[in-house]
């Protein structure tokens, strides 16, 4: 006997209703697309995503979430997010799920 019964057992009369979720997109989303570009940096290689018009928050909040998917290191600078790796197709796979369009620069 799970919660709901045992709810219904001692509120007979209680008329009981699913709440409604509204699923929010934390991203503003653009009319251009975020140009995503490789890069090397002392040897290193870096991907690049740039070309976002809307609020700093909103391209942190999306900075960190993907890092976190991808489980790699990066940074957020100059209004450019900046991933350790070369993570290109990964990342437009991401963007694009999103609802973003992007556009992939280089190679």
């Amino acid at each position: 006997m799970d919660l709901q019964d045992q709810l219904k057992n001692l509120f007979p009369d209680h008329q009981f209703s699913e709440p409604v979720q509204e699923e929010k997109s934390n991203v503003w989303l653009q009319d251009e697309p975020l140009l995503c570009k490789y890069e090397k940096r002392k040897g290193k290689p870096i991907t690049i995503i740039d070309g976002y018009n809307g609020a700093t928050e909103d391209f942190k909040i999306l900075a960190k979430e993907i890092k976190t998917t991808l489980s790699v290191g990066g940074s957020f600078k100059n209004d450019t997010i900046i991933i350790q790796g070369d993570y290109r197709d990964k990342i437009m796979k991401i963007l694009k799920e999103k609802g973003f369009s992007v556009k992939r620069v280089g190679g």
